[in-house]
């Protein structure tokens, strides 16, 4: 079913009887509305026939050449404890996330978000809370929520059961795209504090903590589960940075430190002729990951190849420029994270090639 809002209904008896609740559905439907309408830019044009979303595209002439450019993702396995704990006002903002902070480090300015939710019965009061915590999100990075698709699947999923993708399309003039050319031996390497785990690495944290999948006995796991990992969203970089890029000041790539951790996200954005060397006693590496590491037993390896260690983001700059960039960065972090114990740093830099794309030590 759309997620635009349409004319209340009946629905099926019949329909209903095989699972499907029609009308349960629009009201849920109308239940969004406003939060929805609340991430609307200025270039939304409102579309009464629910179909499709409207965007007026008229202020790309502004731009040279318009490069548009899109990414999709997921939550994962996240949802599991957002399901068991009845918890799903932070996952709307990690889907945009994921979105939102890969769009980001290529230089782009988030534009549309459009979600798709599966689940195995339509419960309002539960996906209105979701909606709104998508529609957080898309205000966080600025991006207009577009429309989307709620798919009930009985029988298929169970009726709590239910799984989130999300794609976002945004816009860069082609000379500022950041694709890391530019990135150059010598140069700084800065790292933004992530929130937490954000929306990678919990297949693994279930595992150590949830082996029969369901939620521990130990009332310190269970804390630790809902206030560390779930009620932690993944930070939206997009305000912050943004002031970066809109500055004078050179920045030659980013890197979004998600699935795969340092040693597969590094070498995305850094040529291959380069080395990228991280300080780890520049990291602070703090909570959740020293509870993740002692209770799995891992090692430092696994860790950096799974979990984003507490920089969510990375800045490749100039040497000469790093001082200044690090100076905005700090003044933007104070109303950004204002109860962030970490603050933007130096933590690292590029060398040339030492046969490893990463070195950590």
């Amino acid at each position: 079913m759309s997620s635009q809002p349409a004319a209340p209904e009946e629905g099926s008896a019949a329909y209903k009887a095989a699972g499907v609740d029609t009308a349960e559905g629009q009201r849920f439907v109308r239940m969004i509305s406003r939060s929805v309408e609340s991430t609307y830019g200025k270039s939304v044009i409102r579309n009464p026939g629910g179909f499709a979303g409207l965007i007026d595209a008229s202020f790309l002439k502004k731009y040279d050449q318009p490069v548009l450019v899109s990414s999709t993702d997921g939550v994962g396995t996240k949802l599991q404890l957002a399901r068991l704990f009845n918890r799903h006002d932070t996952v709307g903002v990690d889907l945009v996330a994921m979105c939102s902070n890969d769009i980001l480090v290529t230089g782009a300015l988030p534009l549309i978000f459009l979600d798709y939710i599966a689940v195995g019965r339509v419960q309002a009061e539960n996906l209105a809370v979701l909606i709104e915590s998508i529609s957080d999100g898309c205000r966080q990075c600025g991006a207009s929520l577009m429309g989307g698709e709620t798919a009930e699947h009985p029988g298929t999923m169970k009726d709590d059961e239910y799984d989130l993708a999300g794609f976002m399309v945004g816009v860069c003039e082609k000379s500022k795209l950041l694709d890391g050319k530019n990135i150059r031996a010598g140069d700084a390497v800065i790292g933004l504090p992530s929130s937490g785990i954000h929306s990678n690495g919990l297949s693994l944290v279930r595992k150590i903590f949830m082996p029969d999948g369901g939620l521990p006995e130990s009332a310190a796991d269970r804390d630790f589960l809902m206030n560390d990992i779930l009620l932690k969203p993944t930070y939206i970089y997009e305000k912050p940075v943004r002031q970066l890029l809109d500055s004078q000041l050179t920045v030659n790539g980013m890197v979004h430190i998600t699935g795969g951790g340092f040693y597969e996200n590094i070498p995305r954005i850094v040529p291959d002729h380069l080395t990228t060397k991280i300080d780890r006693s520049a990291l602070n590496i703090d909570e959740p990951f020293l509870t993740i590491q002692r209770r799995g037993n891992l090692a430092d390896r696994d860790m950096f190849s799974v979990f984003n260690m507490g920089i969510g983001l990375m800045i490749f700059v100039p040497d000469i420029s790093k001082k200044d960039v690090l100076s905005l960065l700090e003044s933007q972090w104070k109303d950004f994270a204002p109860a962030s114990r970490s603050q933007p740093r130096i933590i690292g830099t590029i060398t040339d090639g030492q046969n490893q794309r990463v070195i950590i030590e």
